[in-house]
Parts: structure tokens; sequence; C-alpha cells
């Protein structure tokens, strides 16, 4: 007994053909929305360390 290779879409896990990369238009805008929200994300982090470092010197330049 042999199962076809196949894997499995990230979003719902419904079985798929290794060449595809989701099951649905919805399944990738899913992942689309997943991957905006992340840089998103990261974006802000950077710039909450940058305007911590900058906060930092300003206050140890004062002194």
């Amino acid at each position: 007994m042999s199962v076809e290779q196949h894997k499995h879409c990230p979003v719902c896990g419904t079985p798929i053909p290794m060449s595809e990369k989701t099951c649905s238009p919805d399944c990738e805008l899913v992942i689309t929305q997943q991957q905006k929200q992340i840089k998103r994300n990261q974006k802000i982090m950077y710039l909450l360390v940058a305007v911590f470092i900058i906060v930092w010197v300003f206050f140890m330049l004062k002194k």
C-alpha cells in the first residue's frame, strides 16, 4: 500500500500536490496576510529598538 507523494496546505492541512503552495486562493490570501503582519511587526520592533538606543545615548551624553 503506497500513498502518492504529497504535502499538506500550511493553512488548513488539506493534502495537496508537491508542486502547489496552498490548496486554494483563500489559503494563499491567509498566508499573504500573515507575512504582511510579520513584516509590520518587525518594522515596529526595529523602530522601538532604535528609539530606545537614541534615548539611551541622549541620557548617557547628558551627564
